[in-house]
């Protein structure tokens, strides 16, 4: 099992900037993929960034590229977003997940961005 602690989120107006934190604790060895997720209110779930736990490939969505930067801190087990330039559309509950044999199969609970206009 993998347990994983989002924080960071909060209100920023439209330009600003935040960062998300996730750390990750339990069977954390398991875990090759760390990636950010995002959920608007009445939308699906939407990819927003991935990075391999080693090796250090990221991979981003085309509306936050550019935009946002992940990176992970190995020696403190946690991944982090990096989001410049909010824009009201960026408006979501972003969640953290790890994959485990490229299947993402743990999630945090959540944190809450709001970008005002």
């Amino acid at each position: 099992q993998v347990q994983l602690v989002e924080s960071g989120g909060g209100l920023v107006q439209a330009g600003g900037s935040l960062r998300l934190s996730c750390a990750a604790s339990g069977r954390t060895s398991s875990r090759d993929t760390m990636g950010w997720f995002r959920q608007a209110p009445g939308s699906e779930l939407e990819f927003v960034s991935a990075t391999t736990w080693t090796g250090g490939s990221t991979i981003y969505a085309d509306s936050v590229k550019g935009r946002f930067t992940i990176s992970r801190d190995n020696a403190k087990n946690t991944v982090y977003l990096q989001m410049t330039s909010l824009k009201p559309e960026d408006t979501a509950v972003y969640y953290c997940a790890a994959a485990v044999d490229l299947s993402y199969k743990y999630w945090g609970q959540g944190t809450q961005v709001t970008v005002s206009s």
